[in-house]
């Protein structure tokens, strides 16, 4: 392993060397101005006393006496600091011996179950009469998955410790706790759990001073990836049947780095440090930064914390990021991290329109229409409900303000998506404005997601079906249709094709390194969610436990699951052999 470490070292510093990167990029005008720096110095090679003792030093050369400055201390896995300095101040740490980089705390942001049925890794998903039943392997794995994410909602059924053994001795991890989380929400499945106070005092409340995940981000993930097996589970009756993490033997630990507001770089740092000092094996990373704004090796926290990570025989797993279908958008993609795209799997959420002359039209979205199963329901195309103030190609795609009330209420509002910058949501509100009922959108730029429109009759048809939709609104002088509710559609073919959204490469920081890795079920995920949401929730419903959510932050999980499970069968595999199985083994249909 020694020697690994040396190569690693070396192809380091070598692709910075061939990357032309500098230390010290801020470019904040005002340098008087006091912000939080990130001050990387390589790698740790000390203890931590005497670490700490060499930040000290750093910042004692370039502050006043007294002034405490210190935001957290990298100590473990490498060595550095956080600090409020200004702009003047980290310009001269910069140039101080030993420090590789200074750059402004950056900001990240999250890239927002028949998925492992698919993939063939499990047997084929079944239907329980018993709801909410839990199992986890019959022997359980001491593998742990870290994530890092929102933190996580620990009463959710997939993170019961039904049937595991003990909490593995090498683990040095804690339980933090907060005033809505203590260690008795830990156990032997969630064996730790985290989370990293915003140096500015910026948290919008005490609610983000916890493990606990107040998004839903973060338990989505965890439980895709390492989730025990929960049977009859849905949302709302969608996507019924098993849900199952990858690796459901493995055990799990949170850091949360990310709240409403973002994912901070100071706080992802301090996360792979404490994660390489408690003992982790995976990590796991949906999240990153936007391809517009990526940025370079030594000022970018996943890639430095990533590296250290692997240094020390963690394979790290990462999201590829949402910015597709434009060429070299993928982030995420130093070539020690195990990158991932996203696809879709072989099934899809369908809300059809039924047309007056029996004719049903193919319609993709997630609704629970109340209208009836029958075309008995007006049905007006956009720009035949033109508003006297707007313009027939405004009324005819559904602008703002663009439809006639006195035409359009009680109908079915079709509207035109080609070439539009309106998204459907976007679209309903303009509709239910004007006192519609419901809502067929043709456009192509959703792809193959399944858009949430709660109890608001709405779905999406392709342009190639929406041309027999405006055939049939042009034959008859009243035309009627319904929107049905959703249902979910097995075996849907073609599968799995990578969608518009998933980020593609080749990398911006060399032509000639390849990215992503691979493509994993990233489309329409149902997995857990926090047990206190209160939005969106159907009328006469309770919340839902498991939501359907996508992005490359849903297909990460699926590799960083079969990364703790290809552990757990070969524990002495390095991060590299199991990266290269995954990559040279993959299953195509």
């Amino acid at each position: 392993m020694k020697g690994n470490n040396t190569l690693l070292l070396h192809l380091f510093y070598t692709l910075l060397l061939f990357l032309g990167v500098s230390a010290g990029n801020g470019n904040n005008d005002d340098t008087n101005r006091k912000e939080v720096y990130i001050v990387y110095m390589g790698a740790a090679d000390s203890t931590n006393v005497s670490l700490r003792n060499d930040h000290a030093q750093v910042l004692n050369l370039v502050l006043r006496r007294n002034e405490n400055a210190l935001v957290r201390n990298y100590k473990h896995g490498f060595s550095g600091f956080a600090a409020r300095l200004s702009k003047e101040e980290a310009a001269s740490i910069a140039h101080k011996p030993g420090v590789v980089s200074v750059f402004p705390d950056p900001i990240l942001n999250l890239h927002t179950t028949r998925s492992w049925e698919f993939l063939k890794y499990q047997t084929h998903v079944k239907i329980d009469t018993k709801p909410n039943a839990v199992s986890n392997s019959s022997s359980s794995s001491d593998i742990i998955l870290g994530v890092l994410d929102t933190g996580i909602w620990p009463e959710a059924a997939s993170f019961s410790d039904e049937g595991m053994g003990p909490v593995p001795s090498r683990w040095k991890g804690t339980c933090m706790k907060s005033q809505d989380f203590n260690s008795s929400n830990c156990n032997r499945k969630l064996i730790g759990a985290r989370f990293y106070t915003d140096p500015t005092g910026n948290d919008d409340d005490e609610g983000d001073n916890t493990p606990r995940d107040s998004v839903g981000h973060g338990t989505h993930v965890a439980s895709t990836a390492v989730g025990a097996t929960v049977t009859n589970a849905s949302y709302y009756g969608l996507a019924a049947g098993s849900a199952t993490g990858g690796s459901s033997e493995s055990r799990l630990a949170v850091y949360r780095v990310c709240s409403n507001f973002g994912c901070r770089g100071s706080a992802i740092l301090g996360a792979f440090d404490d994660a390489i000092s408690d003992g982790v094996d995976v990590l796991s990373l949906s999240l990153g930064a936007s391809p517009g704004f990526q940025p370079d090796l030594t000022t970018d926290p996943i890639a430095l914390g990533a590296f250290h990570a692997v240094e020390r025989g963690i394979l790290v797993v990462c999201s590829a990021g949402n910015s597709g279908p434009s060429s070299s958008t993928v982030v995420n993609d130093a070539p020690w991290i195990l990158t991932v795209a996203a696809s879709t799997i072989d099934r899809d959420f369908q809300s059809d329109v039924v047309l007056g002359v029996d004719k049903t039209v193919k319609g993709r979205a997630i609704n629970f229409s109340p209208l009836s199963n029958s075309a008995e329901y007006p049905m007006i195309y956009g720009e035949s409900a033109k508003a006297a103030s707007t313009s027939l190609a405004e009324a005819r795609q559904c602008h703002p303000d663009s439809l006639d009330a006195n035409k359009v209420k009680g109908k079915i509002v079709v509207c035109d998506g080609k070439n539009d910058g309106y998204s459907t949501s976007e679209k309903i509100g303009t509709v239910k404005e004007a006192g519609g009922i419901g809502l067929v959108h043709i456009t192509d730029q959703n792809g193959a997601i399944a858009s949430y429109y709660g109890d608001f009759p709405a779905t999406v048809i392709s342009s190639k079906d929406g041309v027999t939709i405006l055939q049939y609104i042009n034959s008859t002088s009243n035309p009627v249709a319904t929107i049905l509710p959703t249902a979910t559609v097995l075996d849907y073919k073609p599968a799995p094709v990578v969608p518009n959204f998933s980020s593609r490469g080749p990398s911006s920081l060399s032509s000639n390194i390849l990215k992503p890795d691979i493509a994993a079920p990233g489309v329409n995920i149902l997995a857990a969610w926090i047990g206190n949401n209160a939005d969106d929730v159907p009328k006469g419903r309770k919340p839902s436990l498991y939501n359907i959510i996508s992005g490359t932050s849903m297909a990460c999980p699926h590799v960083s699951g079969l990364a703790s499970s290809v552990k757990t069968r070969n524990p002495t595999w390095s991060a590299s052999a199991i990266k290269s199985a995954i990559m040279t083994s993959d299953y195509m249909v």
